[in-house]
């Protein structure tokens, strides 16, 4: 006993080492029983797998008829992908005329007709904006002949429309910007802001083509916009979204004042703050689906 008070904090030290190797040997054997039950059920999902293949295809039997099986199993898929389709409807170009060619003419003119339509419903909606906001046309807003084919600015146009009116929708406080990828030879005039140094991907079922959104709200403003993209008739995915304070030197565009209810934070004797919600930037980066035409 003499020499256990003497070396007290040795034997608790002991005590407690002895514990936590017991307890680390414990954790270790759970883990391999664990791995242990893992890889058994790995080797008997193998097993099925190679006995399975190891079959010979057959049309089936009196009871099982694989072919007719095979057949209502394509065209409940093939259903599944029609119903899914009304959920990616295209984005109709602008101009979209009838014969699918753009010409220089109607470019140039539905492009001012839909700056200055933007900028009014932005007004409408009391969204802010950078001074004569070119929502990403800046280097064809002023031409009158255009170089290349005009049909992918055309669809790029209809999609920047289709965006804006998700946010103008959900009445965010300021858009800062909207920039999409590169399509023409005259996009290599516009200023960098106005681009994305990306392009559009091609699979088997669709064309999708990126944008990146930065605009200025409070955080109810996200939701809606988030709501927006999902619920629209037109495929958008969001791919990612970054969200941070706003800060005061963002863009030249005034900010509106806060939604009404929305309570800022008064001084010294004031009544007691409800809701003190900060202003937030969030950048979205959103791709616009266009199913390929079937064959």
């Amino acid at each position: 006993m003499a020499w256990i008070k003497r070396n007290l904090f040795f034997v608790i030290g002991g005590i407690l080492a002895i514990v936590l190797l017991g307890a680390a040997g414990f954790y270790n054997y759970k883990g391999w029983n664990h791995n242990s039950v893992a890889f058994d059920q790995l080797n008997e999902i193998y097993g099925t797998l190679r006995s399975l293949t190891s079959q010979k295809l057959s049309a089936g039997s009196d009871k099982v008829n694989n072919i007719e099986a095979a057949k209502e199993q394509e065209r409940q898929l093939r259903e599944w992908i029609r119903q899914g389709g009304d959920y990616f409807k295209t984005i109709p170009p602008v101009p979209n005329p009838s014969g699918g060619v753009v010409s220089s003419e109607e470019f140039a003119a539905a492009l001012r007709r839909m700056i200055d339509q933007l900028q009014h419903e932005a007004d409408t909606a009391s969204v802010a904006l950078p001074p004569q906001y070119d929502f990403s046309f800046k280097a064809q807003r002023d031409l009158v002949k255009f170089s290349g084919s005009l049909e992918p600015l055309a669809q790029q146009l209809g999609e920047v429309k289709t965006i804006a009116e998700i946010l103008f929708a959900a009445r965010v406080n300021a858009l800062d910007g909207i920039q999409r990828v590169r399509v023409s030879e005259d996009d290599t005039s516009g200023p960098q802001a106005d681009y994305l140094d990306d392009h559009s991907t091609t699979n088997n079922q669709a064309v999708l083509t990126p944008y990146q959104i930065t605009f200025r709200s409070f955080s109810p403003e996200i939701g809606v916009v988030l709501a927006g993209f999902a619920s629209s008739p037109h495929g958008f995915i969001v791919k990612g979204i970054n969200v941070q304070l706003a800060g005061a030197a963002a863009t030249d565009a005034t900010v509106p004042a806060p939604a009404p209810g929305m309570a800022a934070a008064p001084g010294k004797g004031g009544l007691q703050t409800v809701l003190n919600e900060k202003l937030l930037r969030v950048t979205l980066v959103v791709e616009a689906v266009k199913l390929l035409p079937k064959k």
